[in-house]
């Protein structure tokens, strides 16, 4: 799984009663592909093992600065890291880890170490809002460690809630692949992608819509956002969740999405319109709802706008405009139909009537027609990895220019 496969990350968990959720951590990291050390400090081995995260990771943990056969450790494994994720990151640790002290193995790894560092604290809410606290987060990100900040919830026994919480190892695991991934030619661009279907209303409680489930979207915002895009993900009704990081404007309508779409065009290096926005309105909305006895045949229908055709004149120069045709016949045919009326740089084609590759799957089969170019077509995969083959295209026409 990119970008975890074939990596080494270097888990850090210090004394905190977090720590429980280090152990999943381990265990999607592993999963994800990557090669995890673990180091763990003195006060950690008060709240788990070091066999739970041998048994996860299939790697002995670390521990000891000093000791026979282990006097380089802090160097070896500062060096064969590729990130760094200290998780949960207390007071104490946050506190030696900025004033340069390298009196354990996970704070001279700090010291020995070129790879970048997400530091993930996890304490008491007072303790968290406390001055010196805040003074050694702000040190820790003058220094360039990345630090996420602690998420509001319930904190330990009899503590109530507030802010102070470690955020969710899948979350944690989000942040450590954009450390791992984050870089030309994404790093700090503006990326916007819509996602999802839209629904236009029939009377009070109905409405025309379609079986988009908003994943293939959401899979390239989160892929955009891990290699270093600055995204805005633009989304109608769906049932997959924002991804980790994107900011998000909810939208229903496909008039309300254009709108937002060409609001946001202005900054934009790049829209991915991934959304299957419905091509058709109520040509009057019923003001209550259509009973069956009121012998309602037939309702006439009107064309919503055209979001891609409506933003020619709101693209920035030289972003990159890329459509989707999902189609049920001749589907290549409306895809160049399509990149030739909207002035796109690329349409993504797939084919609603394919097993795995229509709406409400985790894969799908794409075909790209391009501008200037040949055809390219893809075997099926994971929309994850679809949302990397499409970036990388992306990317191309940005060198391109």
């Amino acid at each position: 799984m990119r970008p975890f496969d074939g990596r080494r990350v270097l888990l850090g968990v210090t004394g905190g009663i977090a720590s429980y959720k280090s152990a999943w951590l381990a265990r999607l990291l592993t999963k994800a592909g990557a090669e995890v050390d673990v180091v763990l400090t003195r006060s950690s081995a008060e709240f788990i093992g070091a066999t739970t995260f041998e048994a996860l990771t299939g790697r002995v943990p670390h521990s000891s600065l000093f000791g026979a056969g282990h006097a380089l450790d802090h160097i070896r494994l500062a060096r064969s890291a590729d990130a760094i994720v200290v998780a949960p990151a207390t007071a104490d640790f946050l506190a030696r880890a900025v004033h340069g002290q390298a009196d354990d193995l996970l704070t001279a790894c700090l010291l020995a170490t070129e790879a970048p560092v997400l530091l993930v604290p996890a304490m008491n809410d007072r303790m968290w809002a406390h001055p010196q606290v805040q003074r050694n987060v702000a040190h820790a990100r003058e220094l360039g460690y990345a630090v996420l900040d602690p998420d509001e919830g319930m904190l330990a026994a009899g503590e109530g809630s507030g802010p102070g919480r470690m955020p969710e190892p899948e979350t944690i695991l989000a942040h450590v692949g954009r450390q791992l991934d984050t870089g030309e030619p994404f790093n700090g661009r503006r990326v916007v992608v819509t996602a999802g279907p839209t629904r236009e209303p029939l009377d009070p409680v109905r409405y025309l819509s379609n079986r988009s489930s908003g994943r293939m979207g959401v899979a390239i915002a989160a892929a955009a956002w891990r290699r270093g895009a600055d995204v805005l993900l633009i989304a109608g009704p769906m049932s997959e969740p924002a991804p980790v990081g994107v900011a998000t404007v909810h939208v229903e309508t496909t008039e309300e999405m254009a709108s937002a779409v060409r609001a946001a065009l202005a900054s934009a290096d790049a829209l991915i319109m991934a959304a299957a926005p419905a091509d058709f309105a109520a040509a009057s909305v019923a003001e209550h709802k259509i009973k069956k006895g009121d012998g309602a045949g037939s309702i006439a229908l009107t064309p919503t706008p055209d979001i891609l055709r409506s933003t020619r004149d709101a693209r920035r120069p030289g972003a990159v405009i890329v459509g989707f045709a999902l189609e049920t016949r001749d589907a290549l045919e409306a895809g160049r139909g399509k990149l030739a009326a909207k002035e796109l740089d690329m349409v993504v084609v797939n084919d609603a009537t394919e097993p795995g590759a229509g709406f409400s799957v985790s894969t799908n089969r794409v075909s790209f027609v391009h501008a200037g170019g040949d055809d390219e077509h893809l075997e099926l995969m994971p929309k994850t990895e679809v949302a990397d083959e499409i970036l990388d295209r992306v990317a191309r026409r940005w060198r391109e220019r």
